[in-house]
C-alpha cells in the first residue's frame, strides 16, 4: 500500500507548529512516530493534506522526574519510557504499560503522546496513566489548557485535542505514601497484538495494613473509551486490603441482573472474544492488578 500525496512541515518549535495548525485546521494532522497515522493513511482511513511533524522539537522529548511531578514530553518514545529507572521507581505501572506495547521496533518509534492521541480503546498507555490521575497539556497560538485524562477521550479515535492544538506534555503527580499501582493486559499473544482487555489499578492505604483511602481502576477494551470502575472503587474504599476484598470489588463491576450490562463494564462481541468472556477476564485482571498495587504500596 502506498501513502497518498501530502505536504510536509517540520517546525522547529511548538509555536511554529501551532501557527501551521492554526492556518490549515482540519486539513492538517500532527505526526511524531507515525506508527498509527501512517498506517491509517495507507489504508485510506485518514487523508490529511498536510502533516506537521513535531518529532524534532527538543522540549517534547523530555523526561523530568526531579520534582513532585513526573513530566513526559509528548514525543518521548515508548521505549525510553519503558527503560526509565526514574519512572519505574515511583510510577512502575507506567513502565509496565510501555513494555506491553507492540514490539521493540514499534516501541522505538511510537510516542507516549501518539498513543494517547490515537485514542484506541485497547491502547496500553492510557490505563496506567489514568490510574495515576495523569493530565495532558494542550497548546495553541492563543494559550494552553490542561485536561485530565479522565476527560480526554471522547470515543474511538476521538479526543479533546482541537485541530489547532498540540499535545505537548503529560503530567503525573507523585503518588502519596503507601500508594501502589499495577497494570496487566490480555491478548492472543504476548506482543504485536491488540489487547482483548487491559486493566490498571491504583490504591492508597492509610498505613501498611490499610484501610484503603483511595482507589482508581481503569478498564480498556470494554467500552468506546477507557473506563473507570466506580462500583469497584467504592467497594474498596474504607476496607482493609486482601484477596477477598479484591474479588468482591471485581464482582461489583458486573453486579447486575442477568442479561443487563453493567454501567461499569460494557464490552461488545468481536473477533477477539465475546462480551461475556471479556467481562470475565476484566474481573480476573482487576483482582490481579489490585494485588499488584497492594504489593507495590507496601514494598518499602
Amino acid at each position: 500500500m502506498l501513502l497518498p500525496r501530502f505536504d510536509f512541515d517540520e517546525p522547529a518549535t511548538v509555536a511554529e507548529a501551532c501557527q501551521v495548525l492554526s492556518e490549515f485546521g482540519t486539513r492538517a494532522k500532527v505526526v511524531a512516530g507515525g506508527t498509527d497515522l501512517m498506517v491509517n493513511m495507507k489504508k485510506n482511513l485518514a487523508s490529511p493534506e498536510r502533516l506537521v511533524s513535531i518529532a524534532r522539537i527538543p522540549e517534547l522529548k523530555k523526561l523530568d522526574s526531579s520534582s513532585a511531578m513526573l513530566r513526559l514530553g509528548s514525543c518521548l518514545t515508548i521505549a525510553n519510557t519503558a527503560a526509565s529507572e526514574a519512572i519505574g521507581k515511583r510510577w512502575g505501572a507506567i513502565c509496565t504499560g510501555a513494555k506491553s506495547l507492540g514490539s521493540p521496533l514499534v516501541r522505538n518509534r511510537a510516542t507516549v503522546g501518539g498513543n494517547l492521541g490515537a485514542a484506541r480503546p485497547a491502547a496500553d498507555m492510557p490505563p496506567s496513566l489514568m490510574a495515576y490521575g495523569a493530565r495532558v497539556v494542550l497548546v495553541k497560538e492563543s494559550g494552553e489548557r490542561i485536561v485530565p485524562l479522565d476527560n480526554f477521550f471522547r470515543g474511538p479515535g476521538l479526543t479533546e485535542i482541537a485541530p489547532d492544538e498540540v499535545l505537548t506534555e503529560i503530567q503525573v503527580d507523585a503518588p502519596p505514601p503507601y500508594s501502589g499501582a499495577g497494570y496487566m493486559n490480555l491478548g492472543l499473544r504476548s506482543s504485536c497484538d491488540c489487547n482483548i482487555v487491559n486493566v490498571a489499578s491504583f490504591i492508597t492505604l492509610e498505613g501498611p495494613g490499610g484501610p484503603i483511602i483511595n482507589a482508581r481502576i481503569i478498564m480498556g477494551c470494554v467500552g468506546p473509551t477507557h473506563l473507570r470502575a466506580p462500583s469497584a472503587e467504592k467497594t474498596l474504599v474504607g476496607e482493609n486490603p486482601g484477596e477477598a476484598l479484591f474479588a468482591r470489588a471485581a464482582d461489583a463491576i458486573v453486579a447486575c441482573a442477568p442479561g443487563v450490562r453493567s454501567m461499569d463494564c460494557t464490552p461488545i462481541d468481536d473477533f477477539r472474544g465475546s462480551s461475556e468472556y471479556k467481562r470475565d477476564m476484566v474481573k480476573v485482571l482487576i483482582r490481579r492488578t489490585l494485588a499488584a498495587a497492594y504489593k507495590d504500596a507496601v514494598k518499602d
